[in-house]
């Protein structure tokens, strides 16, 4: 007698559909449009990036944020989009504000970004004012901690998007989700962040 997992493997579904995601073909037709989007995006966050040049380079404290802000949302995003996709894998995850492991998983998010936007603070402060920066401590970290939470939520909102438009379009969350969660939070954390910046100072 099968097991369910000897059956699945058996099925049409897994010959037809899992099979062809996982061939070079399958990969490359699937990628190479996404990555084209994706670089246009990486280019209008650089554009971005560039009318801040003047406030970056008056405020050391800032421009240490910036590229540490952008890492760290696409490492939370990218820890999101993986358990979530290996979850949908296994058949255990339901798109439903009920579902424990959402909620959990969000939860986990919140309170990595909460302690490590802290200490981005504190570290961009003391690099800035070393680098002869004005901003207070309090400054900083008001910015810190308020951008840093704002891309936090901003991040489970699109890891929760983007796996479940990856699952209803047919393409594998694996190969779609990181590139797409990371280049989206790097655009929306620079806004973000001089959005906080323009409230504070």
């Amino acid at each position: 007698m099968s097991s369910p997992e000897e059956e699945f493997f058996e099925t049409e579904y897994y010959e037809e559909v899992i099979l062809d995601q996982w061939t070079v073909r399958g990969i490359v037709t699937t990628m190479v449009p996404l990555l084209a989007i994706l670089s246009i995006l990486q280019m209008v966050s650089g554009t971005v990036l560039e009318t801040f040049e003047d406030q970056l380079l008056a405020n050391p404290s800032l421009l240490i944020l910036v590229p540490v802000m952008i890492g760290t949302a696409g490492n939370l995003g990218s820890i999101m989009c993986s358990r979530l996709s290996t979850q949908l894998h296994l058949g255990t995850l339901e798109f439903t504000p009920e579902n424990r492991a959402i909620r959990s998983n969000a939860g986990a998010v919140i309170g990595l970004a909460a302690t490590v936007f802290v200490l981005l603070g504190l570290g961009a402060w003391g690099i800035g004012r070393a680098l002869g920066g004005t901003l207070a401590l309090w400054e900083v970290m008001l910015i810190s901690v308020i951008s840093g939470m704002l891309l936090a939520v901003f991040v489970v909102v699109v890891s929760l998007g983007a796996v479940w438009a990856s699952f209803r379009l047919g393409h594998d969350p694996d190969d779609t989700t990181i590139p797409v969660v990371t280049n989206v939070c790097d655009i929306t954390g620079v806004l973000i962040l001089f959005g906080v910046v323009a409230v504070v100072l």
